[in-house]
């Protein structure tokens, strides 16, 4: 029977940097601390924080072996005295690793106290390195605190965390703090690269490329992965083979699916999922797959070029800057966010696959969105109204719906309206000067917000690049055919930043058009329903969504027609007395009567009815 071979170090122990000279990307650290060596100020507390694989428990060792080295303190360690050797191999009597996430109790920092005051056995200090220093209960901080702010001369504590928020205020006080900074994707593809020909292990660069970018900014997780692929596919790794250990989904897969969303063509979307399905791969990788697919064309759209981050090959690196030009940047945003929505819900329980596929086929047909379907279409009638008559194609934006400064302060606002016949009161001014004390359940008009209705419009490919210009130029439709066309999209656009101003002139009807003026009919018994809709800051958000979606800029008249009243069959409508008993619900009033708001006394017995 053979004897058991000693079990071989991992690559990444293998190749643990020993002197500062093989850090990388860690220099303010390096610096201040081959500094510290050399001027002999060490200091006795150190606190290195960073997130997992950055160096923060090598840079422990190589401050341990320059502090130790036989030829030291020096900042170059020889590597080959009996102290540097034992301190590579985890075996030095005088340096001390502590797991803080398993001995974590009193018990266990009472023995540390007491060993402590033990002197070193052959080196000049005693170093004490404690990992995942946050685990340290607080009882255990508590007995740990003055031994920690004052140890013994040839002392010296490395408390090393990924969580320094866990990390007592009285101990980042007696420390010095060092963060270890996540190195980039070039910083790890030059360790594996040279860990690679260290090892005699035969990788291109696209592959060393992709196996630095699924590190996520950890060196230990870049070289446990290469050690993986080296049992996987032996001396010779190809892009497939990262590909598949990695779980990573073709770029070319990928891709396609982009392609797909663009062309508008769920089918071929949803078939480059089954694809990748079908190979046994989990959908919940290829949604962060194609997220950060379309994460790299966003940052190629926006710099114009492939940064260094992103680059793999000149052919991947001109396919993806092909694709960034030629897919819309609304495109990849709604994708996005159809990922990220997706993502979310897999995390709360969802089935991954099916959420997926719910994220596709919305981002290519964005018109089965419930929310986005009637104004898509609205809007897609507008236009071939349009095209029919031969007048000018509205440009459409609604993204904001907020006033333009300019016209704020302008005296022929939008808002400044004619005086309704039959005793309306005329429109009080410009939005700044709406009455905040007037007895009307004035409804305040938001602002709009990204990600709510008025957005879509960008789905469908309508230009917003010259709305505002047009509308600085007073430039529009301004035939009442037209305006009764857009008027649905007007209803929807004012829906999405004020819900209930947007239920308010759902039923009214855009019933004459002169110069820049509009009359808008409400049926005759909507009395309640125009008063709202008159109120200044409702005018003024209608006004502008009309001016938005229409061109020009408008004086909104309000009317009471009798013949709109047939309205009133139709299932599912309110009555006045509903709205009043739903404004009273919502906004906690109370109805008034006449007499008392004319500035009347009230007579005994009567009262105020409260909602």
């Amino acid at each position: 029977m053979k004897p058991p071979q000693p079990q071989e170090l991992s690559l990444y122990r293998r190749h643990r940097p020993r002197t500062f000279e093989d850090v990388v990307g860690q220099e303010p650290v390096v610096r201040t601390l081959r500094n510290a060596v050399e001027r002999e100020k060490v200091h006795h507390a150190y606190l290195f924080v960073g997130s997992r694989g950055t160096g923060k428990t090598s840079m422990a060792k190589i401050l341990a072996a320059c502090l130790n080295c036989e030829q030291g303190p020096t900042t170059q360690p020889c590597g080959q005295c009996d102290s540097c050797q034992s301190i590579a191999r985890a075996s030095s009597l005088d340096v001390i690793e502590m797991d803080a996430a398993s001995n974590n109790s009193v018990d266990d920092i009472r023995e540390l106290r007491e060993s402590v005051a033990y002197a070193p056995v052959s080196g000049r200090r005693k170093v004490y390195i404690l990992d995942e220093a946050h685990m340290l209960s607080t009882a255990a901080w508590n007995a740990f605190l003055k031994t920690l702010e004052e140890p013994p001369a040839n002392t010296v504590f490395v408390l090393a965390t990924t969580e320094a928020q866990k990390v007592p205020p009285t101990v980042i006080d007696r420390c010095h703090r060092f963060d270890f900074h996540r190195p980039t994707v070039e910083q790890i593809a030059a360790v594996v690269d040279r860990t690679a020909k260290a090892e005699g292990i035969a990788i291109p660069p696209e592959a060393v490329a992709a196996l630095a970018r699924a590190a996520t900014g950890s060196f230990r997780d870049a070289l446990g992965t290469l050690e993986q692929l080296l049992t996987y596919s032996g001396n010779e790794i190809a892009l497939a083979d990262v590909l598949a250990v990695l779980g990573v989904a073709d770029s070319e897969l990928l891709r396609q699916t982009v392609d797909a969303v663009a062309a508008e063509d769920a089918r071929a979307a949803l078939k480059a999922l089954a694809d990748y399905v079908e190979q046994g791969r989990d959908p919940s990788s290829f949604a962060r797959d194609l997220e950060v697919r379309c994460r790299e064309l966003l940052v190629v759209q926006t710099l114009g070029e492939v940064p260094a981050e992103l680059a793999l090959t000149p052919d991947a690196d001109a396919g993806l800057k092909a694709q960034a030009e030629r897919v819309a940047a609304q495109v990849i945003v709604r994708l996005l966010e159809g990922l990220g929505a997706a993502l979310e819900a897999v995390r709360a329980g969802a089935d991954p696959r099916t959420r997926l596929e719910l994220a596709l086929v919305k981002a290519a047909t964005p018109e089965v969105d419930p929310s986005a379907r009637a104004l898509l279409a609205r809007l897609e009638r507008l236009e071939s109204s349009l095209a029919g008559s031969g007048a000018e194609r509205p440009t459409v934006q609604l993204e904001q719906l907020e006033p333009d400064r300019d016209h704020a302060a302008e005296p022929d606002r939008d808002d400044a309206a004619e005086p309704r016949g039959g005793g309306e009161a005329s429109h009080q001014g410009p939005r700044a000067e709406a009455d905040e004390g007037s007895p009307e359940l004035a409804l305040e008009r938001p602002r709009s917000s990204a990600g709510e209705g008025p957005r879509e419009a960008d789905d469908v490919g309508a230009s917003a690049s010259s709305a505002p210009a047009q509308a600085a130029q007073g430039t529009g439709i301004r035939d009442l055919d037209s305006v009764r066309a857009v008027w649905p999209a007007v209803v929807e656009a004012v829906r999405g930043v004020n819900a209930m101003l947007g239920a308010v002139i759902q039923d009214a009807e855009p019933v004459a058009v002169q110069d820049e003026q509009l009359t808008v009919a409400f049926g005759a018994s909507d009395v309640f329903l125009m008063k709202k809709a008159e109120v200044a800051a409702n005018r003024t958000a209608v006004a502008d969504a009309l001016r938005e979606l229409a061109g020009g800029r408008w004086r909104l008249h309000y009317e009471l027609r009798s013949e709109l009243d047939a309205r009133r069959s139709q299932p599912g409508r309110r009555t006045e007395q509903e709205w009043v008993r739903r404004f009273m619900e919502e906004f906690d009033a109370e109805e008034v009567p006449m007499h008392l708001s004319a500035g009347q006394p009230a007579t005994s017995g009567e009262s105020v009815e409260e909602g």
